[in-house]
C-alpha cells in the first residue's frame, strides 16, 4: 500500500451512493477509485489493483456476480479481496456471493458507512496477517 493509504474500488451504480460511500472512505483516510458499472469495474480492478473492491449486486453491462467470477478467475485480480454491498438479501444470493469467494456479504440496508468502513478495515487488517 503506497503512503500506507488503502486503494479501495467502489463498483456501484447509483450515484448518490457512490458519493457518499466515496466521501466516507476518503474521510476515514482511505483512496478510492470507482466504477458505475461492471464491465469498468474489472477493467479497472486489472489496472489500480485496489486493496480491496466494495461490489454491487445490481450493476449494468456486467451484474456482481459475473464481476466476482471474472476477478476470482483472474490472475491479476484473484487476491483481491471483495466485500459484496448489495440491498440482495436473499439467504441464496448470500451463500453464493460467499461460496463465490466475497469475503463479506453486506446488506446496504442493514449498515451504516461508518460500520461498512469497519467491515472493510477488518478485511483489510486478516489479509495482512
Amino acid at each position: 500500500m503506497k503512503d500506507n493509504k488503502a486503494k479501495i474500488l467502489l463498483i456501484e451504480d447509483d450515484p448518490f451512493l457512490l458519493g457518499m460511500y466515496s466521501q466516507k472512505f476518503e474521510l476515514e483516510g482511505f483512496e478510492v477509485v470507482m466504477a458505475s458499472n461492471g464491465k469498468d469495474g474489472l477493467e479497472i480492478a486489472k489496472k489500480e489493483k485496489p486493496d480491496l473492491i466494495l461490489l454491487d449486486v445490481l450493476i449494468p453491462h456486467l451484474n456482481g456476480f459475473n464481476v466476482l467470477k471474472k476477478l476470482k478467475e483472474s490472475k491479476e485480480t484473484s487476491e483481491i479481496p471483495v466485500v459484496i454491498l448489495t440491498n440482495l438479501s436473499q439467504q441464496e444470493e448470500v451463500k453464493q456471493g460467499l461460496s463465490m469467494g466475497a469475503e463479506e456479504y453486506l446488506i446496504k440496508a442493514h449498515h451504516v458507512p461508518s460500520e461498512i468502513v469497519e467491515k472493510v478495515r477488518d478485511v483489510l487488517t486478516k489479509k495482512i496477517k
